[in-house]
């Protein structure tokens, strides 16, 4: 499977069929990255009121398109250009009302190529058990890592221990292309690891399958698209 991360939490990953996904596309002026000229079979958006997130509209062609919010709501699972989603709702801020919006999302997972994924869409709470147990067995979970605006680390990271995902692909960090005040740096998801469990890709695009997975939780830095 080939995953490119967009930047922010919008990645693309494509099967070894040629099917494609892309996840929380984002409106480019908002965030600072490079518009998204790809197409997909499917996009996934975690909200439909957050344009950091939601932009589904800006992709090129005709693709399917999957409200993981609306899919939370609705019996948490849809059928989709051949996959299964399944999705958990979630609060963008602490203390959030619950089911109150804006700032209601969802937090979403699919399996591709025999890897199950996992996306946490925009949460911002700490995760309640049943949002915790949302992310068992995962194999790669695309984790929001920059702390404010999202979940803080240290709840982050209470769920990474409990659920022990096989590779967690970081997103929604501060980088020199996104740069609000108070979110942090890569370094400070990464001090929570040792440094025999962090990879750096030096690319927007890896390839990976699941002989690249190990049993003990590993960590894989990617570029953005520029």
């Amino acid at each position: 499977m080939d995953i490119t991360w967009f930047g922010h939490a919008a990645f693309k990953l494509t099967d070894a069929s040629g099917r494609s996904v892309i996840t929380d596309p984002y409106t480019p002026e908002g965030v600072g990255y490079a518009p998204i000229r790809e197409t997909a079979d499917l996009v996934i958006i975690s909200s439909d009121d957050d344009d950091a997130h939601c932009r589904a509209d800006l992709i090129p062609g005709a693709p399917a398109v999957l409200n993981a919010l609306r899919v939370a709501r609705e019996g948490g699972r849809a059928e989709a250009a051949g996959l299964t989603v399944t999705a958990i709702e979630a609060a963008e801020w602490d203390h959030h009302p619950e089911h109150a919006v804006p700032g209601q999302n969802g937090m979403y997972r699919f399996e591709m190529d025999g890897l199950r994924i996992a996306h946490m869409g925009d949460v911002g709470n700490p995760l309640t058990p049943a949002q915790q147990s949302f992310f068992e067995d995962v194999d790669i979970l695309l984790a929001l890592a920059g702390g404010y605006l999202t979940i803080e680390l240290p709840d982050l990271m209470e769920m990474v221990h409990r659920v022990r995902p096989k590779l967690i692909v970081p997103m929604h960090f501060r980088t020199l292309t996104y740069r609000p005040r108070n979110t942090m740096w890569i370094e400070s998801f990464l001090a929570h690891f040792r440094d025999s469990q962090v990879d750096f890709a030096c690319a927007h695009t890896v390839t990976l399958s699941r002989s690249d997975l190990t049993d003990r939780t590993r960590v894989l830095v990617m570029d953005y698209v520029r």
